[in-house]
């Protein structure tokens, strides 16, 4: 079906979406508010296969470029088969199409990251040469900065596909992000929330963006009342500093954002693979200037020698 730009059909909104469940369960919440604020608009789902879903036996750090689980859906938003597309903020790349935007951000859900463990209630508590499970290099480093001798070992996948591997190796502990357990009803099987401000989030974690086509006033006007604007003026101030630090969701670099009154706080970090090396630094600013912010900090951490540490990841 061909969508011209900023018109439904038949009252029509296609959502595109990845078809993993946790991806699912993010679009359906949004269908679900927007039907419920648009009694006459049917919401429809489009799920769209994207290169991280399609290559599942490679760590994504080998797979290089950006954008591995958004590039087909924003394809398919911008050929018009979709009106919208529901991200996890933490795919999606700093730089977007020249044609579209992230119009929406939702209150954001748990950011922190999420330890799972059979007997240790930290990752302090895990034994000598623990075998933890995490594909991320963010998470990897951060480990490693505080538990050196910890084995860390790559899984891929869904949220039920990293689980499964964990109790089938018989690992020690996984580090997965707690929104996407508290979403697929898996909060039980926490054993902790890591604290943010000491081990940092990706950026945008917890958070879901909707992203359109500019000037789409007719889909905009049915989401504007999903957006969050505390969630929104985080997002943004972190999604800032990684497009100063030219970083990617396979990169060690990671920050959160919090508000308190009118300011905005921002955490940043890059850190070596293995840890042995971590800058990071957190600064606050006046609420309307969370972006100057995030460049600031990341201007900052460059200047204190993270630049050579992100030059090993971009072959400089």
């Amino acid at each position: 079906m061909l969508i011209k730009s900023g018109e439904l059909t038949s009252m029509e909104l296609v959502i595109g979406t990845r078809g993993s469940p946790l991806a699912l369960w993010q679009a359906n919440w949004v269908k679900k508010r927007v039907e419920e604020k648009n009694h006459d608009v049917s919401v429809v789902l489009k799920i769209i296969k994207t290169q991280g879903d399609k290559i599942t036996d490679v760590p994504l750090a080998k797979l290089g470029g950006k954008g591995l689980f958004v590039k087909e859906i924003e394809k398919e938003l911008m050929d018009g088969n979709i009106h919208l597309a529901v991200h996890s903020m933490k795919d999606v790349p700093s730089e977007l199409p020249a044609d579209l935007e992230i119009s929406t951000i939702c209150k954001r859900e748990n950011p922190c990251d999420a330890f799972i463990s059979r007997d240790a209630k930290s990752i302090f508590d895990l034994p000598k040469k623990a075998k933890l499970a995490t594909s991320s290099l963010r998470r990897q480093a951060q480990v490693l900065s505080m538990r050196p001798d910890v084995e860390i070992v790559p899984v891929r996948g869904n949220v039920d596909t990293r689980l499964r591997k964990f109790k089938e190796q018989q690992l020690d502990a996984i580090i997965l992000a707690s929104a996407g357990m508290i979403r697929l009803n898996l909060q039980d099987m926490i054993t902790t929330h890591l604290n943010p401000n000491d081990f940092v989030p990706a950026v945008g974690q917890g958070a879901m963006g909707i992203e359109t086509r500019k000037e789409d006033d007719k889909t905009l006007d049915m989401i504007d009342f999903l957006d969050n604007h505390e969630t929104h003026v985080c997002v943004d101030a972190e999604r800032t500093f990684l497009a100063q630090l030219n970083g990617g969701c396979q990169v060690p670099i990671a920050a959160y954002a919090t508000t308190s009154g009118g300011t905005v706080v921002l955490n940043g970090l890059v850190a070596s693979l293995n840890g042995s090396v971590l800058f990071r630094l957190s600064e606050e600013t006046p609420i309307a200037q969370n972006k100057m912010l995030g460049e600031s900090l990341a201007e900052k951490l460059l200047s204190m020698g993270a630049d050579k540490v992100l030059s090993e990841f971009y072959g400089g």
